[in-house]
């Protein structure tokens, strides 16, 4: 399978899995010295380090009932990014952001994560 038909089928799987709630398909993908970067300063935001802490991030997000939209998927020559829209509510307090998940990879899996957002204020507000 040709470089970028893998990084498409890789960031597809991820989407999939978070959208599923599939932490150990999720820990499949990830090299076991992942990181998962994230802005901000709220209960989700700073850098997981180790594959098990990104899939406690993916769970610990997840477990605020967001909706993962997937608009795209990127590749590079290298590496691979995932376009979202993401939605919550959580009583009062409404997430509303578009993100890139970009993921680097190292022999065909996820060996680091950084996360750009549309609204970083939003996040901080809503992840407390």
């Amino acid at each position: 399978m040709p470089q970028y038909d893998a990084a498409h089928q890789l960031g597809e799987t991820f989407h999939g899995c978070l959208a599923a709630g599939d932490w150990n398909g999720i820990r499949t993908l990830l090299t076991d010295d992942a990181t998962w970067t994230l802005p901000g300063d709220n209960t989700v935001s700073g850098t997981a380090e180790g594959a098990d802490e990104v899939v406690a991030r993916a769970r610990k997000i997840a477990s605020y009932g967001l909706h993962f939209a997937l608009l795209h998927i990127l590749v590079s020559r290298e590496n691979m990014a995932l376009s979202l829209h993401n939605t919550a509510r959580r009583g009062d307090v409404r997430l509303d952001e578009h993100l890139s998940t970009v993921c680097r990879l190292r022999d065909g899996k996820i060996a680091s994560i950084e996360t750009y957002l549309s609204d970083v204020a939003g996040m901080n507000a809503f992840f407390v």
